[in-house]
């Protein structure tokens, strides 16, 4: 289970690199849970404090500004300083957003935490990514590269389900909804970082290292065309999970009338699970057919959420969310594997990095919109808008990404 090897400085203890990949990935677990489990208490901090909605989709959008601010400038940087340094950097700064949390938890503190989360999160995805593919590729060489792909997907979107849901829980039934899920994540993100700290590393680190540059991306521009409609795919496909992790509960309190803090938990932790069950369950289907089976699922469930918000109806609400969740997982990973296509392996890299960019994009702009429009208009007629808009930029998308595969 753990290898030791001598040195001047004494005995180092570190993990094979088996289970290392599990430590690896737990971590990633907890981190993408501790991004999304505020979700749930929005709803009690505007309560405590009495400000307007608006305000919680500019929390929300620090989170995704700090992604794409760090995807751009150290996403990469695990490439020379190391896998293992970065992902403890990382995790680091996700305790450090804990604790701003618990010690600084009005408006202004709020959003620092957040963007600090964000952060961490766009360091971790990228470097933890890498790091996992590494020690499954050590760990078993003859293993399908993809099963290590998906066993990171998976945690990926598994961490943000389960993120909203332990929240809710804790707020619904333990005291201090607002110190206690962060307590809790606080401790599990220090153990973490003992954990990484005992990873094998699978980067050599180099004598003389590069000059730093931010992450550059390149684009092909005979693809940048079909390049863009999967972008614009994976844009509004990003817009479905950041209304459900900012303004979902909110909508649920105030349209709808359910003020349950579990309700709200576990709401955004289903529309996130149909995402990642899609994906598992549509495996098998060519490209072509996961993309017109995301197309239709997104566009009904968009219809439901728009209608259970105007009725008013729970219910349709709900299941319109989980069925346009189950779509975005086969709409984004269409427009992945899209984006992967179009380019050569010396270039891919940077064309998914642009991919991501525009994507997480879709998680502040949209949000930030509907939280305006919910300052003018009703919220049933913000969400309507944002159901259409988000509805024709999906087919649109979708019907240019389909076109280019049948020439």
């Amino acid at each position: 289970m753990s290898t030791m090897t001598s040195s001047r400085a004494g005995v180092r203890i570190r993990f094979a690199h088996a289970p290392g990949f599990w430590v690896i990935a737990a971590t990633f677990l907890t981190t993408m849970a501790f991004s999304t489990i505020p979700t749930p208490l929005y709803a009690i901090y505007q309560q405590r404090d009495g400000f307007p909605t608006y305000v919680i989709t500019v929390i929300f959008a620090s989170y995704a500004v700090g992604v794409m601010a760090s995807l751009y400038l150290a996403g990469h940087v695990s490439d020379w300083l190391g896998r293992r340094r970065v992902a403890l950097l990382a995790v680091l700064a996700e305790a450090l957003s804990a604790a701003i949390f618990l010690i600084w938890p009005e408006v202004p503190g709020l959003l620092v935490a957040r963007f600090i989360c964000g952060v961490g999160v766009g360091v971790l995805t990228a470097t933890a990514t890498a790091h996992l593919s590494e020690l499954r590729q050590v760990a078993r060489p003859g293993e399908d590269p993809s099963r290590s792909a998906l066993i990171s997907s998976m945690v990926n979107l598994g961490g943000l389900a389960f993120g909203p849901l332990v929240g809710g829980l804790l707020a619904q039934y333990v005291s201090s909804p607002l110190e206690r899920p962060y307590e809790i994540f606080l401790v599990l993100l220090l153990i973490s970082a003992v954990g990484i700290a005992l990873v094998p590393e699978t980067v050599e680190r180099l004598e003389e290292r590069p000059a730093y540059r931010p992450q550059r991306v390149a684009l092909p521009s005979s693809a940048r065309p079909l390049f863009f409609a999967s972008a614009i795919g994976a844009f509004a496909a990003f817009a479905i999970f950041g209304l459900f992790t900012s303004l979902a509960p909110t909508f649920l309190a105030g349209v709808l009338h359910h003020t349950s803090r579990l309700l709200a938990g576990v709401v955004t932790f289903a529309v996130f699970i149909a995402g990642a069950a899609s994906q598992a369950v549509f495996v098998r289907l060519s490209r072509p057919a996961q993309l017109r089976l995301g197309l239709v699922a997104m566009s009904v469930g968009l219809v439901g959420v728009a209608v259970g918000g105007l009725l008013p109806n729970l219910y349709l609400f709900v299941i319109g969310g989980i069925v346009a969740g189950a779509g975005v997982g086969l709409v984004f990973r269409g427009a992945v594997a899209t984006a992967a296509s179009l380019a050569d392996p010396s270039s891919r890299g940077e064309v998914l990095a642009a991919l991501f960019l525009i994507a997480y994009a879709g998680l502040a702009i949209p949000v930030l919109a509907i939280g305006l429009g919910i300052a003018l208009l009703p919220a049933q007629v913000a969400l309507l808008l944002f159901s259409a808009l988000i509805l024709v930029l999906v087919n649109a998308a979708v019907i240019r990404m389909l076109a280019a595969q049948r020439r």
